[in-house]
């Protein structure tokens, strides 16, 4: 007998488990695109967003280990050395409208189909991937000294996100 996939075990169509599987990934992204940046600090993002990511798999909510299970099998693993390359969005705040977007569809997705505590997980997990890509770096300054550490458009992306997932 074949065992189900996880996600039909946690009670989700394959079009769900997609849209949440493909969010942190997504957020991770958009939140590295909510500045520009120059190519270390776009990478250093990348390798936070990814440990977040793969943080995850510790936590102690089921969704939230499955899901990042399921990411890090795709995006690969940071304890491995696997890095994503970098993704620069065409129009950045296009890009992040969508993500915010797909944002609120995965947290009325979890309110209807978990329970309180799984969807809190999740939406506490996401906010904190964009949280440690927008703190991974400085932008401005020189030579990275100086400059900010959180930027005024990557804290707007970060509080709309967590707005998403507590409305």
């Amino acid at each position: 007998m074949t065992e189900q996939p996880v996600y039909l075990t946690l009670g989700f169509s394959d079009e769900e488990w997609g849209l949440l599987t493909g969010l942190p990934l997504a957020v991770l992204t958009a939140a590295s695109a909510a500045e520009p940046d120059g190519t270390r600090r776009t990478l250093a993002e990348g390798a936070a967003g990814l440990e977040a990511v793969a943080a995850g798999r510790d936590g102690g909510s089921p969704l939230v280990a499955a899901v990042a299970q399921e990411v890090v099998s795709r995006a690969g693993d940071p304890e491995t050395g696997e890095e994503l390359p970098p993704i620069n969005p065409g129009d950045p705040e296009a890009y992040l409208g969508d993500v915010l977007d797909r944002a609120g569809a995965a947290a009325a997705l979890l309110r209807a189909k978990v329970d309180e505590g799984e969807a809190g997980a999740y939406g506490h997990w996401v906010v904190s991937i964009a949280e440690q890509v927008v703190s991974a770096a400085p932008s401005g300054g020189m030579l990275g000294i100086g400059g900010h550490l959180v930027t005024e458009p990557e804290r707007r992306f970060r509080d709309a996100l967590a707005k998403a997932f507590h409305d």
